[in-house]
Order: C-alpha cells, then structure tokens, then sequence
C-alpha cells in the first residue's frame, strides 16, 4: 500500500490532520484495496517563507482568510 506524503503550511492542528489521515487512507483502501494498517501517512509542516508558488514566497502574500 501507499506512502502518502503531505506538504502544509505550518498551523494546522493534530485533529486537522487526524481527520485528514482517516480519510486520505480510507480513500486509498476504497479505490486500491487492502487494509488501512498498510497505509502510510507523513505531514511536512512548511513555514510560509520557505514555500513559493509563482516566484513569489508566501510570507510576503496577505494573510489568510479564516475558513467559514
């Protein structure tokens, strides 16, 4: 089964990424068969300075909205 791995920007919360894992493997053991024991999950946090997307680093972009 698969390694999974998930790059996000620092901050967000162990049961953020609880949930995220039970249903990142739960989709994987639906389309790929197997067991949820054999599915890895690996969170990278990112500080925003240290990621980029179209030449511009995130730290300098505004802050984020807050989700409803």
């Amino acid at each position: 089964m698969p390694t999974l791995h998930v790059e996000l920007f620092e901050g967000r919360s162990e049961q953020q990424k609880a949930a995220l894992a039970h249903k990142l493997t739960a989709a994987c053991v639906e389309v790929l068969g197997g067991s949820g024991d054999s599915v890895d999950v690996i969170f990278v946090d990112v500080s925003r300075h240290n990621w980029a997307t179209g030449g511009v680093l995130w730290s300098t972009k505004s802050a984020p909205r807050p989700t409803p």
